[in-house]
């Protein structure tokens, strides 16, 4: 890696890259429709949140909402009929206990903070959601004290891969972009929305997560890394 600037802070990005949040939501999405297959559930439910979640963050659907169409699209491809939204929103209920009971951060999370920490590097994140769901993930997985600088989509009016949230959080952070480095498990909004932002983009590509399969980064200066355990290392 060349860059004619050091990295004096890194932000981070929360699903995907410290939560393994397709787990806990496939998990949770199999568990809440017992009597369905399994497997389908799971995979069809991350699906759906790809498909719904953008129309979400381009303003086009509310944050309940944009749930409400999830699950009543799958329940009508498994043959549950047309849910109404009361019923839709009693799944969503059980289905978010289910969700947040299987929070968990990935198991290269701690070192690669310890190591940062270690060097005085300070952290931060930029998420796209929901504002109270987002902090309550971070709190709930015990990452508050060791993030006070969090800059989240719903609170901020911009989302990845828009570049007003990356400035927005370098300003919080307190160092120009230029100086700071961004790390996410999705190539185009995380990594190149980063680097078109002006700071150090870094893909986590983690084995087996899907996170943008099959994907080559189109800038060499986007470097690649499959544990955030390789972090530290490529920054110096």
């Amino acid at each position: 890696m060349s860059r004619a600037e050091p990295v004096e802070a890194v932000l981070f990005d929360l699903d995907g890259t410290l939560l393994d949040h397709a787990g806990a939501a496939a998990a949770a999405a199999a568990a809440s429709l017992p009597g369905t297959d399994a497997a389908y559930v799971a995979r069809r439910w991350l699906e759906l949140e790809e498909l719904v979640f953008a129309r979400y963050l381009a303003g086009e659907l509310g944050f309940a909402e944009q749930r409400r169409v999830r699950v009543t699209i799958l329940a009508a491809e498994l043959g549950l009929g047309d849910w109404d939204a009361a019923r839709a929103d009693a799944w969503i209920a059980a289905y978010l206990e289910r969700y947040r009971d299987a929070w968990r951060v990935f198991p290269d999370v701690a070192g690669c903070l310890d190591a940062l920490e270690s060097r005085a590097v300070p952290i931060g994140i930029i998420t796209n959601g929901d504002g109270a769901q987002q902090r309550a993930k971070i709190e709930g997985l015990g990452l508050a004290d060791r993030f006070p600088h969090v800059v989240i989509s719903g609170e901020a009016g911009a989302a990845k891969p828009a570049a007003e949230i990356f400035h927005l959080a370098c300003r919080t952070i307190g160092v120009a972009p230029g100086r700071a480095g961004y790390v996410g498990d999705r190539l185009t909004t995380d990594a190149l929305g980063a680097r078109a932002a002006g700071m150090l983009g870094v893909w986590l590509d983690r084995p087996g997560e899907g996170g943008t399969a099959g994907a080559v980064p189109d800038d060499p200066g986007v470097p690649r890394i499959t544990t955030l355990a390789r972090l530290p290392a490529l920054l110096g």
